[in-house]
């Protein structure tokens, strides 16, 4: 059990618990009757001989259920969307909606994977396993998670709306308050995560000969960084030398499957085809990582000094892909790797390391963090690994 020294009472957490179900339960009744005010209302409108009439009618329900219940006409028809699409394409996540084993927040969150599943087999599927996820974790580790999954379930699908929006790769400038603004960027995830790691490069480089007095954050640093790259005259080719690290499946590289290609933080997927498009033409070193202990693993493998070598980092940052403190989404690449048992005692090895945030890094060194079993034993805590369930 992952634990902390600021301990609370079983009465604390289990009244917590209670109330946080009393939530859940208090917003299903509240989308249920939305659903059922929602039908009677169109059986009424349906009545309305006149098509006009009928479909003016139609658009103003809900404005009217917005009055009744102090939500916007947009609040509403999410609600009514969301609850609809639910109830009937995964009854299973409804009904722990009903028994509040989930919240809206979840639910919300199922419903947009179901928005781009086609196949029905694919909804059974996810109301089994994706409901079983959803109730042991965090809204923003069931984002990511769903977010594979719909990947992998049908990939064709995905990969026809990557291409779909691909095209729709845009830059856009607002001007804000007090002489700033934002640039956005829309662009495949793979050149953003190599803008980003170069970015993050060269402001570390930055920093080690900055003058003693350049107090800029690491943010500025990289925002500095980016707004000179692009009034820079030299408009050169496309630089993915910067390490970008993504999983293939086998199958995909054989063009036996369209699997899409993971990042290794698992936050973001492209097609292959686009992986080994772009990567090929660029200076790419591919890894080939078997991460079960077997003869010769990385992960097997006990090194004498304290730090990692790059190999054996470069394998944790596949197998766990985040920070590992509970509900912690930060990739494992922006994180420190941590002794599970302090070295010199504990070993610096794939068994013994696992990657934490600083924040949390910093929690386990004042010993606020903890995990040990019930007696006390301390043992090695693994968060699910981010493979789906059959």
């Amino acid at each position: 059990m992952f634990g902390s020294t600021l301990e609370v009472s079983a009465e604390v957490t289990d009244g917590l618990a209670q109330s946080t179900r009393a939530l859940a339960r208090a917003e299903w009744a509240q989308w249920n009757d939305l659903l059922v005010a929602a039908c009677g209302l169109n059986a009424e409108v349906d009545l309305v001989e006149d098509y006009f009439e009928r479909m003016t009618n139609r658009s103003a329900i809900p404005l009217v259920l917005g009055r009744a219940t102090g939500l916007s006409e947009g609040q509403v028809s999410s609600r009514l969307a969301v609850a609809d699409r639910v109830r009937s394409k995964a009854p299973g996540t409804w009904a722990a909606f009903e028994a509040g084993r989930v919240d809206g927040a979840r639910v919300r969150e199922i419903s947009g994977a179901l928005l781009k599943l086609k196949l029905p087999t694919s909804w059974e599927r996810l109301d089994r396993v994706g409901l079983a996820y959803a109730e042991r974790h965090t809204v923003a580790e069931l984002r990511s998670w769903l977010r594979r999954f719909v990947a992998r379930i049908e990939p064709e699908g995905f990969n026809a709306r990557a291409d779909d929006e691909r095209r729709k790769r845009n830059v856009e400038i607002v001007h804000g308050d007090d002489g700033m603004g934002w640039l956005t960027l829309y662009q495949s995830s793979h050149l953003l995560a190599a803008i980003e790691n170069r970015a993050t490069a060269a402001a570390k480089e930055q920093k080690l000969g900055a003058d003693p007095d350049d107090e800029r954050t690491m943010d500025q640093r990289r925002a500095d960084v980016v707004s000179q790259w692009l009034l820079a005259d030299d408009h050169g080719p496309v630089n993915l030398s910067i390490d970008v690290a993504v999983t293939i499946p086998v199958t995909a590289l054989t063009g036996g499957s369209g699997e899409p290609a993971v990042s290794a933080d698992g936050e973001w997927g492209i097609p292959a085809a686009w992986a080994l498009d772009e990567f090929m033409r660029s200076e790419t070193f591919w890894h080939r990582m078997v991460l079960d202990p077997v003869t010769n693993d990385v992960l097997a493998a006990e090194y004498l000094g304290r730090f990692a070598p790059d190999v054996l980092t470069r394998a944790l940052l596949f197998k766990y892909r985040v920070c590992q403190a509970p509900g912690c989404c930060r990739p494992a690449g922006k994180c420190d790797m941590d002794h599970r048992s302090p070295w010199p005692e504990g070993s610096t090895s794939g068994d013994n390391l696992w990657p934490l945030c600083r924040r949390h890094h910093n929690l386990k060194g004042h010993q606020i963090l903890r995990w040990q079993m019930p007696d006390g034993q301390e043992i090695p805590v693994e968060k699910p690994d981010f493979a789906l369930a059959s």
